[in-house]
């Protein structure tokens, strides 16, 4: 009886799992699940001593994977950057403390702590406090504000 082609999914997706590792999941684990159908497809053809149903069986698993599988599961993969630490308070907005004016660093409240604040710009207006600038930059524990 002609089991090659269950041999061939079999060992085809067995290169396919090994190849994903290889690379680094860099397809999202596209390649090792469509392998891992493959390789599964080709058992169950091995196992039924069937083409056929290895055939049908690895392009059941690989059709329901693509369809049903590959959305939840590149969602649960996927990195969600967030801004942490200094980064996190470029764009928000504080209150000037202590006026701020050229070439004279004064205060502001950014959530609950107080900060070192200086005018982004030499030429910007001077802020008095109780006024609101945005965080344009850190240097240090300096906020650049405008």
């Amino acid at each position: 009886m002609g089991t090659w082609v269950n041999w061939l999914l079999l060992i085809g997706g067995i290169v396919c799992v090994i190849a994903e590792l290889a690379l680094g999941a860099v397809t999202g684990f596209d390649l090792a699940l469509i392998g891992a159908s493959m390789a599964a497809g080709g058992a169950v053809g091995l196992l039924f001593h069937s083409e056929n149903m290895g055939l049908i069986a690895a392009g059941v698993l690989g059709f329901v994977y693509l369809v049903f599988l590959r959305r939840w599961l590149r969602s649960k993969l996927t990195v969600k950057t967030q801004a942490m630490n200094v980064d996190a308070l470029i764009g928000k907005t504080a209150l000037v403390l202590q006026r701020i004016a050229p070439h004279a660093p004064g205060q502001v409240k950014l959530g609950d702590e107080i900060w070192r604040a200086e005018l982004l710009l030499p030429e910007d207006a001077p802020r008095e406090p109780g006024a609101r600038v945005t965080v344009d930059s850190v240097e240090g524990v300096t906020l650049k504000v405008r």
